[in-house]
């Protein structure tokens, strides 16, 4: 293991995990909360079984994790936790149908039980292990100080589109302050800005939440004034105080890429093969949605093979050999990258390596195994570099550049077009006219009532929901784009009931307490966050 003191560099990894807030109480069984349950079962409790399995063996690693309040709403709902377990007790109840349909078919039955046992170990973990609040399990680690606990901004409102109403975007990063310290008693440190999008002047509004550092893509640093003496091998503060750590190219390549990156791999699992939709649908009709609407079920048989329809049947054993290849070569790019940046910089780089959490286990089944190796290797060979977190970097580096970011997102063509162009532009109208009627209700709407008080802390909630940048997203890509329009409608309509009852002073309360049950998001709600004078 290297010694502090003794490396010549130092790599964060970063795990952006985020979902929108998807619950819906009014209906006994809801599609799109399969968002969820599947992102539970296939990325966040395989990760902190890593963890789990890593502090086990007495491993020392560092990892950081943002996880968006909206995520973390999720986790702790005990009307989600209740469906979750439901949705992992039909799964433990389909591969054990599996076990016995695929009996003497060699490598199916086979696949069958693993997953069979994988489902099991889920629930386990879930129910027994974490009390079924996985923010608790996640703050255990924090706790540890292994892993770095980040937060985003409340709903993942995309805040560069919000800077004409700068109260939204306080309120956007001080309520999810809020809601991070309940989750994990302990205000955050860092921020993912969300899609990492930044625009000169947000970090004031960090400075006022005392987060203390924030990620940027590449240019955002590169494009900034004056230019950044190490590129983006070091975070630059801020003139308003908080740090800025860019994003590395290379290291996201070797994971992202289409075309060059780990998971594309041939003897990896192809995500798009599920039984869901590959056997009979009289047999899998109990496995998926009551309406009779095929889905991902998180059983597939088959590896990706190659650029072809054709599939071959999914082998465990050489996707995690190749999995433990990727991780040594990672791990060898990094040591590289390392020791050529010392040399040319004069200085021990920082890496920032960011990654969407979901990629790890979700879209790429093998990453938390890719994980794991790589930490592993880590803490036992001998190595040019430390794994590091944020924190932990600023707390050893406290001298770094003065400069002012330029503005920048992760998105196409790197600035804001994904979520403001043809398919979704007509959102921000409405929005921008609910900001300045919340804006109003902070400032000389409250105390008036109890249920006056009511009416507008359900205001504030409404406008958060509607200002994720999910929907925007999603709208752009097609995916879901129905539901992504009705939730936009949806609060902003309900958003516009509330202002109209407080203007008259006339609450209608069966109406707000049928709000409050759906959209119950962050209990202790501040809307004090959006008053601007």
């Amino acid at each position: 293991m290297i010694r502090p003191g003794e490396e010549k560099g130092y790599v964060v990894l970063l795990l952006h995990a985020h979902l929108p807030f998807v619950r819906h109480p009014e209906y006994e069984d809801f599609l799109e909360e399969n968002w969820f349950f599947e992102a539970v079962t296939e990325t966040y409790i395989p990760l902190l079984d890593v963890f789990e399995g890593l502090c086990a063996d007495g491993v020392d690693f560092r990892i950081t994790v943002s996880i968006s309040p909206t995520l973390a709403s999720m986790f702790v709902d005990p009307l989600l936790q209740d469906r979750y377990l439901r949705h992992v007790n039909r799964l433990i109840d389909l591969t054990g149908r599996e076990i016995e349909r695929t009996r003497g078919h060699g490598e199916f039955h086979d696949l069958a039980w693993m997953y069979h046992l994988r489902f099991q170990r889920a629930r386990y973990l879930f129910e027994e292990r974490y009390g079924r609040n996985l923010c608790a399990a996640f703050k255990k680690f924090q706790d540890m100080g292994v892993v770095e606990v980040m937060t985003c901004a409340a709903t993942h409102g995309f805040l560069p589109l919000m800077e004409d109403h700068p109260w939204a975007v306080r309120a956007q990063i001080l309520t999810a302050r809020d809601f991070h310290t309940r989750c994990f008693g302990r205000p955050p440190r860092g921020i993912w800005l969300p899609e990492c999008a930044y625009f000169p002047g947000v970090e004031r509004f960090l400075q006022e939440a005392e987060i203390r550092f924030f990620v940027v893509d590449t240019h955002g640093l590169l494009y900034g004034e004056p230019r950044p003496r190490l590129g983006v091998y070091a975070p630059v503060y801020t003139p308003a105080g908080p740090a800025a750590f860019g994003r590395d190219t290379e290291s996201s390549k070797q994971v992202w890429s289409a075309e060059e990156g780990y998971p594309g791999d041939y003897e990896y699992r192809e995500f798009y093969r599920d039984v869901g939709f590959d056997l009979d649908f009289d047999y899998i009709k109990p496995f998926i949605h009551p309406d009779g609407i095929r889905n991902f079920t998180g059983v597939k048989y088959y590896r990706i093979t190659g650029k072809t329809k054709h599939k071959e049947p999914y082998r465990r054993t050489a996707a995690l050999e190749k999995a433990a290849v990727h991780a040594g070569n990672f791990m060898f790019n990094r040591e590289k990258q390392v020791e050529h940046l010392g040399g040319v910089l004069g200085r021990k780089p920082v890496i920032l390596a960011p990654y969407d959490a979901e990629l790890f286990g979700h879209w790429w089944f093998e990453g938390p195994d890719w994980l794991n190796y790589l930490l592993r290797k880590a803490a036992y060979d001998q190595g040019a570099f430390m794994f590091t977190t944020p924190s932990e970097y600023l707390g050893r580096h406290p001298t770094q550049q003065v400069q002012q970011p330029a503005a920048s997102s992760w998105g196409n063509k790197g600035y804001y077009e994904v979520w403001v162009e043809g398919s979704n532009s007509w959102i921000y109208p409405h929005l921008h006219i609910a900001e300045l009627r919340m804006r109003e209700l902070a400032n000389e709407h409250q105390g008036r009532s109890p249920l006056i008080d009511r009416a507008v802390r359900q205001c504030t909630r409404e406008l958060l929901l509607a200002q994720s940048s999910d929907w925007a997203f999603i709208m752009k890509t097609g995916t879901a784009v129905n539901y992504a329009v009705k939730r936009v409608k949806d609060h902003v309509l309900r958003f516009t009931r509330l202002y109209e009852d407080v203007k008259r002073g006339d609450v209608n309360e069966q109406r707000l307490s049928d709000f409050e049950a759906r959209d119950n998001i962050f209990p202790d709600i501040s809307p004090a966050h959006f008053a601007w004078r």
